[in-house]
């Protein structure tokens, strides 16, 4: 896939405001209140866009290989937070960040806790966001996205080189922070030194501790006092639930399979992560419809989880055959199946799985996750949510092309054409190996992919 200039600006611009937007969040937490944090006046951190860049450009070949990847983006991150925190020391005589107090950290510019989020962030930018970027690129007309990307790119660059001087001036005057309010009574009348003034106001307020603020003054409000995270059973408990149920339940086919087939395969029902969609829905509606039998007897449990996993799993399989033309799992082989979608021993599987769930694993699972800080709690939520989202819509994208290019579909458009060259069959043929594409010509009979 080839990207223009144009394209480079407008995923600078792109993920430059995102991080700034994880800048805020964070400064939400440290300081209990919402400021501009990045270094330029704008709600912009160019350092995310300048990483992001410089990662699409080392990975748009191993778009097939998502390992690869998160390790180019790791080490990407690190040497980018390291070469901003060197260039701004040296620029402004001060440290934005300082990671000396943290376990293996390289001159305070760098640990290893903020090189495994920010490598974590681009993996998942990467693989959930990057995609939905090129395609709403695609969207706007040429013209149109031109001529706004070269309106960003003049108040970008004045907005920098303002900056730029306003931090020279300050290390050449030897204090960051002095006398203010008697300079500002000298050259109030001086529009470039109101100007520096501004900015310097604005750092100050988006950097407390330049002014060495009582650590007292900024707790911020990640722990509110006599608050619990998602008490009860609640919607923020049933995300966090689905979450947990889809990333084990990936886990536990994948050892099944492997125990009793002798291979190791891919369960997972999205492209990225190990997370089977299945399950997740699964624990959370079977923690829903089932808790209120949580004081019953066992057999009451073991019932209510026969028949609801068995409708479950069964609505599942035509779910997924009618909007993708894809079979996942297929039981023909074994006895007392229905159409091959469910089976009675898995039923018995799903009885069983309820009631250690209801009795055992959930209440363990409920404290756990009400011991989250609230605030926390709430923001990691929907950013699961966003990711899941994302991670099922390119999902849904992605064997939607796949389906089409069995069929012998030429790629229409940018969008398509895109989906082709990220998501190519082996890709998709190694998370799903037992998938079936059941719209192909009965001439093309299809077959369990490897």
């Amino acid at each position: 896939m080839h990207y223009t200039v144009y394209h480079l600006v407008y995923f600078f611009f792109l993920y430059s405001f995102l991080g700034w937007v994880i800048e805020e969040i964070y400064a939400a937490f440290a300081y209990g209140r919402f400021v501009n944090r990045g270094f330029i006046n704008g709600p912009l951190c160019p350092k995310y866009g300048i990483c992001m860049l410089i990662i699409i450009t080392d990975v748009h070949d191993l778009a097939a290989h998502p390992v690869y990847q998160f390790f180019v983006c790791i080490a990407t991150a690190m040497v980018l937070e390291y070469v901003s925190g060197v260039l701004l020391l040296r620029l402004t005589g001060r440290r934005f960040w300082d990671y000396s107090g943290q376990k293996w950290n390289l001159g305070g510019h760098i640990c290893f806790k903020s090189v495994a989020v920010w490598g974590i962030l681009s993996v998942l930018w990467i693989w959930l966001v990057h995609p939905f970027a090129y395609i709403a690129y695609e969207m706007v007309p040429r013209n149109i996205m031109k001529i706004m990307l070269i309106l960003l790119l003049a108040v970008f660059a004045i907005d920098l080189f303002v900056m730029i001087a306003a931090s020279l001036k300050w290390k050449l005057q030897g204090s960051l922070y002095g006398n203010v309010a008697q300079r500002l009574g000298n050259t109030k009348d001086h529009i470039g030194q109101k100007v520096f003034c501004w900015i310097q106001k604005r750092v100050y307020r988006a950097f407390p501790e330049f002014e060495q603020q009582e650590q007292e003054g900024r707790k911020g409000f990640g722990n509110p006092q006599n608050r619990v995270f998602a008490k009860g059973l609640c919607l923020d408990k049933l995300i966090w639930i689905f979450l947990l149920s889809a990333l084990l339940g990936d886990w536990i086919e994948t050892i099944f399979v492997w125990v009793t087939a002798g291979r190791l395969m891919s369960r997972s029902s999205l492209l990225y992560g190990t997370f089977s969609v299945v399950w997740g829905l699964g624990g959370a509606l079977a923690t829903a419809l089932l808790y209120p039998l949580r004081d019953k007897n066992d057999r009451f449990v073991f019932i209510g989880g026969f028949l609801l996993g068995g409708v479950y799993e069964y609505s599942c399989s035509v779910f997924t055959e009618i909007v993708f033309g894809t079979v996942f799992w297929d039981y023909s082989h074994l006895p007392f199946n229905i159409n091959g979608r469910i089976n009675l021993l898995f039923c018995f599987f799903w009885g069983i799985a309820a009631i250690f769930w209801v009795k055992l694993l959930y209440p363990n699972a409920s404290r756990l996750i009400e011991k989250i800080p609230p605030v926390m709690g709430k923001v990691l939520t929907w950013f699961g949510v966003l990711a899941m989202v994302l991670d099922m819509a390119i999902s849904g994208m992605a064997i939607g092309r796949y389906t089409a290019r069995l069929e012998g579909q030429q790629p229409k458009n940018a969008v398509e054409e895109f989906l082709d060259w990220a998501y190519e069959d082996d890709f998709i043929e190694r998370i799903y190996p037992n998938m079936k594409v059941t719209s192909v010509q009965p001439e093309e009979e299809t077959q369990v992919l490897p």
